[in-house]
């Protein structure tokens, strides 16, 4: 009599959840309405105010002068604060992620601070030290050097509300990574450089994108620091949300709403260039693992 050897069978899939379906549901449903409540409906309303008295005013609103230099100061501050928040959060990545040396828990305390203190106190800080009343603002004026109400100031204000997004993006990918590559690399006869750029960059490049993207985000839209040094010079020191709140208070809503719905639609750029980002790192780091 033939012997039949028993088949194993796998054992079934524990669940990840031990929730009942309705919970998990309910859950996702009210995740769902949070989203549509505070975030789709404010952006509907925001373009549908624009469009409310028709296409040709909205462009009216938009092309208008002062329109015009608020959108342009915008993207130059945005242009001149990102490099420099690239340049310091790369290089503070790199410094904390890969070597050892002291106060290096307070320069990650530092890189926090402007998360904790409110971009109004920003602006003020900056007030205090370069208005005319402040710490050098009696020389910077004998030297006819303008920073309050003027670029210098809007770019400062923006660069200290921004410069930790790019090295918080960094710092845990590249500590999580450790130094094995770096060391290899070394042992080759690599130098510092060849290193870095063969090496250590482009193994953080998405994360690095990422943290520009955001970024440039935070500084298009910053308002509070912005507010305190820029002095509200129409056409001169507004930035686009400056602009949106002085059109707003005129009660001109339609223009308002018109320049509005411009980082509203800022706001979903940023929004696909995230998910491609996380999908594109997400993608080669699965890549990467399978090898």
């Amino acid at each position: 009599m033939a012997m039949t050897t028993p088949t194993l069978q796998a054992p079934p899939a524990l669940a990840t959840t031990t929730e009942p379906p309705a919970v998990r549901r309910g859950l996702i449903a009210g995740a769902l309405a949070f989203i549509a409540l505070f975030l789709v409906m404010p952006l509907a309303v925001v373009l549908a105010e624009a469009l409310r008295r028709g296409v040709g005013t909205y462009f009216e609103a938009i092309t208008e002068p002062y329109t015009l230099a608020a959108v342009k100061l915008t993207l130059i501050a945005a242009a001149v604060a990102v490099p420099l928040n690239l340049v310091f959060g790369l290089t503070a990545a790199w410094a904390i992620a890969k070597f050892e040396f002291r106060g290096k828990s307070l320069l990650i305390t530092l890189i926090d601070l402007p998360f904790s203190v409110s971009p109004v106190i920003a602006g003020l800080i900056y007030t205090l030290m370069f208005g005319a009343q402040g710490w050098v603002g009696p020389w910077l004026i004998e030297h006819d050097v303008r920073i309050i109400f003027a670029l210098p100031g809007i770019v400062l204000a923006t660069v200290f509300v921004t410069f930790p997004f790019v090295a918080r993006e960094l710092i845990p990918l590249m500590q999580d990574q450790g130094t094995d590559e770096e060391e290899a690399a070394a042992l080759l006869g690599a130098s510092g450089w060849q290193i870095f750029f063969r090496v250590t960059l482009p193994n953080v490049k998405w994360a690095l994108l990422y943290g520009v993207l955001l970024c440039n985000a935070r500084a298009m839209g910053e308002f509070g620091a912005v507010a305190v040094v820029s002095g509200h010079i129409r056409g001169v020191t507004n930035t686009m949300p400056l602009h949106i709140e002085i059109l707003y208070n005129e009660y001109k809503f339609a223009a308002s709403f018109a320049v509005a719905s411009l980082l509203a639609l800022l706001a979903v750029v940023t929004l696909v260039a995230k998910v491609l980002l996380e999908w594109r790192f997400g993608h080669e780091l699965a890549h990467n693992r399978g090898r």
